[in-house]
């Protein structure tokens, strides 16, 4: 066949053979070996290259010119013939593992804990209590949300050994510990779900409080909205979710985290709140 006369659908099936192989497991092995998985097949050619890989970005036009070259002008018609074939077989597969793939997501028990504690898995990794390294190893790993990272966690291999503040969390998670997971998360005893005082709490224990705690803000958007509609009503308010933080240390630094997102002036009556308001924004 000359390169002058090639025709349309020669082309169109080449394309849609091509796109469609370039994402499948089989696009590394070698030709021969697909072709003699087919009945009555045989590639022409020998040597490492001659895998799909090596012609996916071809055009049709160009894939006859080489083979022509090589005096194999048929392999264009025959490549394609294999990787349509191939592909018969292994869509269904490719199928099957990720239907495997979803069902061991449904089977992961760090996702079961999550749902358990009404944890969202979009929780954003960026607002946990996690060190540096366990954040630079997630932002390598592109595990972005905790629901991610269980996910992640799951598929490391068993002989790879994770140690410190990633274990940790590993282990809160498959154990349902959780005392550990608030080390980690914004959860509460005795409550489900996450909430927004634990999550300043734990921007105080970050690399950068005062810009994970804005990031907090705007992530717990319907309970910060929440916040400030009862502290305009109620002027003890603010100061009485800050009570339930035992630590007078914490609770001060935890305060000053608070003040710049809801606080626009201090309250007229002098209260230890509004002492520190006072102080805090002098």
């Amino acid at each position: 066949m000359s390169t002058t006369s090639i025709p349309a659908t020669a082309i169109k099936e080449w394309d849609e053979v091509r796109s469609a192989f370039a994402s499948s497991i089989m696009v590394d092995t070698a030709l021969s070996s697909l072709a003699q998985n087919l009945d009555g097949l045989e590639w022409p050619f020998s040597g490492t290259d001659e895998k799909a890989s090596t012609y996916l970005d071809y055009t049709y036009r160009e894939l006859q010119a080489e083979f022509e070259g090589r005096g194999k002008p048929a392999a264009a018609d025959l490549l394609t013939q294999i990787l349509r074939e191939t592909l018969s077989f292994d869509e269904p597969f490719g199928e099957m593992v990720k239907q495997t793939e979803i069902s061991s997501q449904r089977e992961n028990p760090m996702l079961k804990t999550l749902n358990r504690l009404s944890i969202p898995e979009s929780y954003p990794i960026a607002l946990t209590g996690l060190d540096v390294a366990t954040r630079d190893l997630c932002r390598m790993e592109q595990v972005e949300t905790i629901g991610q990272f269980a996910v992640f966690a799951q598929n490391v291999s068993k002989n790879v050994i994770v140690e410190g503040q990633f274990r940790e969390l590993l282990n809160g998670l498959a154990h349902v510990d959780e005392k550990t997971l608030a080390r980690y998360l914004p959860v509460r005893a005795g409550s489900t779900g996450v909430h927004l005082l634990e999550a300043f709490i734990l921007a105080d224990r970050s690399p950068d409080p005062v810009n994970q705690a804005a990031e907090a803000v705007a992530w717990f958007r319907g309970e910060a909205e929440h916040w400030r509609s009862q502290s305009i009503l109620d002027r003890k308010f603010l100061e009485r979710q800050l009570l339930a933080i035992s630590d007078p240390a914490l609770q001060d630094r935890v305060a000053r985290l608070v003040v710049p997102h809801f606080v626009t002036k201090a309250a007229p009556r002098v209260t230890g709140w509004a002492k520190f308001v006072r102080i805090f924004k002098a």
